[in-house]
């Protein structure tokens, strides 16, 4: 053999090997993952960035974690595996999820787990036992998942989630404090009651005088025009195929105008995108749309969001319309609460000592929590606050809303959020 073919053969080796192993590594880890999970349905799925395998595993969850015997559901999870020793994210979903990387995920390049929250989208199970919908139940899920993970990745774990899902990884750390090392919320409201009045004192103190003002103008210019604006929301709904019966448009008018205040400033509306008084209708419907979503109300997300409501008015508290700025041109809407959207096929009982315990905990407890917040973001009012002593960092964006980011910060924050990361994660 020449030195030629010599060179080529050994070329076709190597590459042989590396495609073995390759392969060898990808049976490992399903090896692995059917072992920890031996009922699950487990799928290889295309990678997100930067990662070498992930994986769909749809588990046989207990409905009941204390009588398994009362059943099961499918729970959907999502698993990008990048390596064993490198720190590993669970992103606590608080609703619904796809495989989608995370912020924290890409950050630390790490390992990711995404969990869809039990009975949410894939995981929702028909018709749902409403009774075992609780935050205990959804905290078994994750702690249960985490454990038999950490068999197979030994770094360091960290929690995170936005919105919902931040609070969802703040329940599960004052529960299992030590089932991750670092917890990341983003945006994360732990609310006081069924309507937490400290969303309305927000939304009525946040920002200039001039821009609340317009807001209020705004709603009322909606309401007056009530009628135009409701023929350009029909013709709107019937080019997207939304079906209005669960609630019919006048009253889905009359709900997404109360919506607008906090809509604006949770998702960071501009002052001067408001429409003048004057506008047309289609001026109207179209920016009221755009802050707040009427197709939030079609009959589709009603089904959706069921869960949801099930949980603020059961366990997590939520907020309450501010009806005064348009009392005197409301003609269906009369009360505050959003029990109008809740299942009406069981009765809720709010527990208000659930979440009071939590914030017990992360304020005067949680060590190693990382909270991510935007000034304006109404949920903002309902953020904990961690006591003086407390080996935590909350960092607030001044005016920024609900989808404030880490790579929205200054660059010095920024720094200072890594350094923190990295002392807590040594």
């Amino acid at each position: 053999m020449n030195r030629k073919s010599f060179i080529i053969t050994l070329f076709f080796l190597f590459l042989n090997f590396f495609a073995v192993s390759a392969q060898e590594s990808s049976l490992n880890l399903q090896q692995k993952l059917t072992e920890l999970f031996p009922k699950a349905i487990i799928t290889r799925i295309d990678n997100l960035e930067n990662y070498t395998e992930s994986y769909q595993l749809i588990l046989d969850e207990p409905l009941d974690h204390k009588h398994p015997e009362k059943g099961t559901f499918q729970h959907y999870i999502y698993l990008s595996h990048l390596g064993y020793d490198r720190p590993t994210v669970i992103e606590t979903h608080g609703y619904n999820t796809e495989n989608i990387k995370s912020e924290v995920s890409s950050l630390l390049q790490a390992n990711q787990v995404a969990v869809e929250y039990r009975f949410y989208g894939k995981s929702r199970p028909n018709p749902i036992q409403w009774e075992y919908l609780t935050n205990d139940q959804a905290i078994e899920d994750y702690h249960n998942i985490v454990t038999k993970l950490k068999k197979i990745y030994s770094g360091k774990w960290i929690s995170t989630g936005i919105s919902k899902g931040g609070e969802t990884s703040l329940i599960y750390k004052s529960i299992y404090p030590n089932d991750v090392d670092v917890a990341m919320p983003y945006v994360a409201p732990l609310i006081n009651t069924c309507e937490d009045p400290r969303t309305i004192t927000h939304t009525r103190t946040i920002g200039t005088e001039e821009c609340r003002t317009k807001i209020t103008v705004f709603q009322r210019a909606v309401l007056q025009n009530r009628e135009a604006v409701l023929e350009v929301f029909k013709e709107y709904s019937a080019e997207k195929k939304m079906q209005f019966t669960e609630v019919p448009f006048a009253e889905a008018l009359e709900y997404a105008v109360l919506e607008f205040p906090f809509s604006f400033w949770q998702w960071g509306g501009k002052c001067n995108e408001i429409p003048p008084v004057n506008a047309s209708a289609k001026e109207l419907f179209d920016y009221l749309n755009k802050i707040v979503g009427v197709g939030t109300y079609n009959d589709k997300m009603s089904f959706v969001y069921l869960p949801s409501y099930y949980q603020h008015l059961s366990e997590l508290g939520y907020y309450g319309f501010d009806l005064e700025p348009v009392a005197d041109l409301l003609t269906i809407v009369k009360s505050s609460s959003n029990a109008r959207f809740a299942p009406k096929d069981v009765v809720i009982k709010y527990n208000p000592k659930y979440i009071k315990k939590v914030r017990k905990y992360v304020e005067s407890k949680g060590d190693k929590i990382l909270y991510i917040y935007g000034g304006y973001d109404t949920w903002f009012s309902c953020s904990p606050t961690p006591k003086p002593g407390v080996d935590a960092l909350k960092m607030v964006l001044p005016q920024g809303s609900h989808s404030t980011r880490v790579k929205h910060f200054s660059v010095d924050d920024q720094k200072l959020i890594m350094d923190t990361l990295a002392k807590w994660l040594n």
